[in-house]
């Protein structure tokens, strides 16, 4: 399913932001879309050069840095050097989770059991460090690390 077309539900963060919806920025939000798993930018760089052979690593970079500050998407850092991105919560794609992050083979799990408890204490937190710290603080990710049933 791609994420192109009229009423894609990131084109109103373009329009928003005076951004230009080009090609190559659709290739990478289509990439995206369409995979589960938590992508490198090299990843995102084979898939699209698959794609449109003419497309460098250079603009994958860099479209995924402008989507990260769009806010269209999210980088993660699980500690092993190398950035990590996915769609942040979007219609029809993955909803609000965390992760937990084996530390050997490096394998990241999604979840949303307990989010509901987390989130009620996560936001009460929240409301009172806004408060203490006079902070607006817009997002949080939560990973957990430890070794997978694969390897403990």
């Amino acid at each position: 399913m791609s994420v192109r077309g009229k009423g894609a539900w990131w084109q109103n963060r373009f329009h928003d932001m005076g951004a230009r919806i080009t090609a190559p920025r659709e290739i990478v939000l289509d990439i995206l879309h369409e995979t589960d798993d938590h992508v490198s930018a090299a990843d995102v760089y084979v898939r699209a050069h698959a794609i449109n052979p003419s497309m460098g690593l250079t603009t994958v970079y860099r479209t995924l840095d402008m989507l990260t500050q769009m806010g269209i998407v999210q980088k993660f850092d699980f500690g092993d050097g190398k950035a990590r991105y996915e769609l942040v919560n979007n219609p029809g794609g993955k909803k609000h989770h965390h992760h937990l992050i084996c530390l050997r083979c490096k394998s990241i799990i999604d979840y949303t059991e307990f989010l509901d408890d987390e989130l009620e204490f996560i936001n009460k937190t929240q409301t009172r460090l806004s408060k203490k710290y006079n902070f607006n603080i817009t997002d949080h990710a939560i990973s957990f690390y430890g070794f997978c049933e694969r390897c403990k």
